[in-house]
């Protein structure tokens, strides 16, 4: 099934000159990932994905997440994107789908705020299909509930919203204040540098 859901993203791209994952791992049955990449394309932006029956599915959050509840941020619904994806850092060539730098802004893990509630439960799945995604993050960044919420006669186009629970904090900023990698503590900028370096090696 995941195969199926990767066709997009494979379409996208030349994986024999692209260093992004071709896909293929799994991981175990309910697996409840959340990554947010700060993505350096023609455009900067942040992509916010949550694993959902064995892919990442993803949106593109031109100003990125926000701590906020009084903020609507834009998120446009991308292309599944495969398990893999969650660690990768690195940059994508000139000539390439998304070319630019990439780095794992954010990771951990979700639950779904929209399960366990009797008759009026809904699945991952199913809260994607309703257009209305609520889930607790557990990241090393962002903690607490977001919402994303699609726009009505708008397929791509959704808003991802802070939730105003204990977590909300009007008064940071951390697309700003902590623009580094959790992963490797890498910046973009730093990213393309170790690329110059190994190319005039």
């Amino acid at each position: 099934m995941s195969g199926k859901r990767l066709k997009r993203y494979r379409e996208k791209r030349d994986l024999g000159k692209t260093p992004e994952p071709r896909g293929g791992h799994r991981s175990g049955k309910g697996g409840r990932r959340f990554v947010i990449q700060k993505h350096d394309a023609s455009r900067l932006h942040y992509d916010f994905r949550l694993e959902v029956d064995g892919v990442l599915v993803s949106w593109a959050v031109p100003k990125g997440p926000s701590t906020d509840p009084g903020e609507r941020r834009l998120a446009v619904r991308t292309e599944d994107h495969p398990l893999d994806y969650a660690t990768f850092e690195g940059v994508i060539p000139e000539g390439q789908y998304g070319a630019g730098a990439v780095i794992v802004w954010d990771t951990g893990t979700y639950r779904n705020l929209r399960a366990n509630k009797g008759p009026n439960s809904l699945s991952m799945p199913r809260s994607i299909e309703d257009g209305l995604v609520e889930v607790w993050l557990e990241g090393e960044k962002l903690k607490g509930g977001y919402a994303l919420k699609r726009l009505e006669d708008r397929e791509a186009d959704w808003l991802l919203i802070k939730m105003d629970d204990e977590e909300a904090d009007a008064r940071r900023n951390p697309v700003s204040t902590e623009p580094e990698s959790v992963l490797s503590g890498r910046s973009v900028e730093h990213v393309y540098r170790e690329l110059e370096d190994e190319e005039h090696e």
